[in-house]
């Protein structure tokens, strides 16, 4: 089986707990490697953290240039017309790290989604809709593209999801983080909702609550 090329940041122990995370429109998994020892995890913390990297594909509200992307973004409308077959692909490569994991003897409990920007809105698919129970599902700065169409596992109702937004954010304007936060609520979902004084990006004090909750989760 193939599998998304990604960047794996191995724990000091033998790891009984993996976090994927998924960059955002035209970086890489290199993007957040950085991020993982600003976390200051306690070593105890056994945790795998898996940075894909996206396949490169014309986006089509940059004019069709080639760039790493999850899916194409066809406009960039308030609801973001996306194509919606591409996320659907990249959930089930997601689905698959998911259950390579798992093979590796990781419980499924123990597993986390983090997604930022169009890595989120993947995220939120791919977590809602696997069918084991997962440990969350983190949102950064994203928007919930599918939230009208997704048809959610009921395995991971109950799940802990927590969503962050930067309130200055001039790409994915915080109304859109607002409303997939929204959206998981009518969807039943038991989810908390956080932001902060920024733009598309994450803040010092996002990644020590990132941390906070991460060891909430996993510790």
């Amino acid at each position: 089986m193939t599998y998304l090329p990604a960047i794996e940041i191995e724990p000091k122990k033998k790891a009984d707990a993996s976090v994927i995370w998924l960059h955002g429109l035209g970086a890489n998994g290199h993007d957040f490697e950085p991020i993982v020892p600003e976390l200051n995890l306690p070593e105890s913390a056994a945790i795998r953290f898996i940075l894909p990297h996206a396949p490169s594909i014309p986006v089509t509200v940059n004019g069709g240039y080639v760039m790493p992307a999850w899916y194409d973004v066809l406009e960039m409308d308030i609801d973001r017309t996306i194509d919606e077959a591409q996320l659907l692909q990249s959930v089930a490569e997601v689905h698959k790290l998911i259950q390579r994991e798992q093979e590796r003897g990781i419980a499924s409990e123990r597993i986390i989604v983090v997604g930022f920007s169009q890595g989120g809105a993947v995220g939120y698919h791919a977590a809602l809709t696997y069918p084991e129970k997962l440990g969350g599902l983190l949102g950064l700065s994203t928007y919930f593209a599918t939230a009208q169409t997704i048809a959610p596992n009921p395995v991971n109702q109950n799940i802990p999801i927590k969503v962050y937004h930067g309130s200055l954010d001039p790409v994915v304007s915080e109304s859109l983080g607002r409303k997939g936060y929204e959206d998981l609520l009518a969807l039943g979902y038991q989810a908390e909702y956080e932001t902060y004084p920024m733009e598309h990006q994450v803040c010092l004090e996002e990644i020590e609550d990132i941390s906070a909750w991460l060891q909430q989760q996993l510790l």
